[in-house]
């Protein structure tokens, strides 16, 4: 079993930065994927930033610019560096991580999420 936990949620300011980090632990094999996604109640679960285990990485057109996905140098770790936040930027982040067995079959993960409220 895997579990991730996510942490670096909070109240923020209009134009303030936070950064979002994600661990992954338990039977992990390889990585293949990790990503942020956002929720906010009544609309559906938005992909707002992925990294690939080749360094690739893609944005929402919403946050490019502004948020930076990376891996950390311990490998099971994800960040998201989010800078000139908005109000809309208010929601649940959750991390999510594509894994591989031995045998190469995939799994998904996710993480419960981290609240983020952009707000004066």
């Amino acid at each position: 079993q895997v579990q991730l936990v996510e942490s670096g949620g909070g109240l923020v300011q209009p134009g303030g930065s936070l950064r979002l980090s994600c661990v992954a632990s338990g039977s992990i094999f390889r990585i293949t994927d990790m990503a942020w996604y956002r929720q906010v109640p009544g609309k559906e679960r938005e992909l707002i930033a992925r990294l690939g285990n080749t360094g690739m990485t893609n944005y929402a057109d919403s946050v490019k610019g502004r948020f930076t996905i990376s891996r950390g140098d311990a490998e099971n770790t994800v960040y998201l560096r989010m800078s000139s936040l908005r109000p809309e930027d208010t929601a649940v982040y959750v991390c999510n991580v594509d894994l591989e067995n031995e045998e190469g079959t995939e799994y998904r993960y996710w993480g419960p999420g981290t609240q983020v409220t952009v707000s004066s």
